[in-house]
């Protein structure tokens, strides 16, 4: 079993309908329809949400997901219709609030990886492939792949495990001509945010994002992009293939929980402890180099 530590109480504000708490993200409805996005400070790791917030998370993520979408918008449209909180929103809503246009979501993680890390590295060390992809014999933890690879899977609830799943899977469930488009559009993305990083020295390794239809069936980038939580990030100057890469991502995170310091055991089905004061001030601190170098 896994999901919230404990399910926080929505922020109750007239004119909107609470419809969803993310890990992340709260989601509202306005009276005329659209959306609202309300990024969290709440940080998640092995499919807890973690009892612990990393400080200013929300409005950094926020931040660089729409100085993302603008460097991605000859690619492909996106669902932000505003930055501004609605009329009557709590103060601490401005700099972590998009109100965005509703979208029928396409239920498919579409996730493009360049280099062989995390799920897809296990993958591959059991059967030479990633979700039915074949990839050349003698790769390490950490080696570049190319082509960088479409590498789907299922979007699943709070609580429960994304799954990953083939091209033909993607295919059978909901088109061979959506799911082409997914794949193109996805490695396509990728592939420009792959190089607006490295000419900041930052690798992008891997990336998912998440696609909705707008009203005239087009396909529109939702959600967030190419953050620290929807990416894994390596400093280029540390890159090393063989072992696990330095990351400007929650890997701080997962490693203290995974360490004996933190008395947890990830297979009991108990959620995970607060995090010490200077796993948060690292990962905080590393969100906020990734941010300022990739925007500089």
């Amino acid at each position: 079993m896994s999901g919230f530590v404990e399910t926080p109480e929505p922020v109750h504000v007239p004119g909107l309908t609470h419809l969803h708490t993310g890990k992340v993200r709260d989601l509202y409805a306005t009276g005329d329809g659209d959306l609202v996005l309300v990024a969290s400070d709440r940080v998640s790791a092995f499919d807890w949400v973690l009892p612990t917030e990393i400080p200013g998370k929300g409005r950094l993520l926020t931040r660089l997901s729409l100085w993302w979408f603008d460097r991605l918008s000859d690619l492909i449209p996106n669902h932000v219709l505003s930055a501004e909180p609605p009329p009557g929103s709590p103060a601490d809503w401005v700099g972590r609030t998009l109100v965005c246009r509703r979208l029928d979501m396409v239920p498919v993680e579409c996730v493009a990886r360049g280099y062989l890390a995390g799920s897809g590295l296990a993958e591959y060390r059991a059967g030479g492939a990633v979700c039915g992809v074949p990839l050349p014999e003698g790769l390490v933890d950490g080696s570049r792949i190319d082509p960088p690879v479409f590498t789907p899977a299922t979007k699943a609830a709070v609580g429960d495990h994304d799954e990953n799943v083939s091209f033909d899977a993607v295919a059978a469930a909901h088109g061979a001509g959506l799911a082409a488009e997914l794949r193109d559009l996805t490695l396509a993305l990728y592939e420009r945010g792959r190089a607006l990083a490295e000419e900041r020295g930052i690798l992008l390794a891997d990336t998912k994002f998440e696609f909705g239809r707008g009203a005239d069936g087009a396909l529109v980038l939702a959600d967030e992009v190419f953050t620290p939580d929807s990416s894994r990030f390596w400093p280029a100057e540390e890159w090393e293939p063989g072992h696990p890469q330095p990351s400007f991502d929650k890997q701080i995170i997962r490693d203290w929980l995974t360490s004996p310091a933190s008395g947890w055991d990830r297979s009991a089905d108990t959620p995970p402890p607060p995090l010490p004061d200077a796993v948060v001030d690292r990962t905080t601190a590393r969100y906020e180099e990734v941010y300022a170098r990739l925007t500089a």
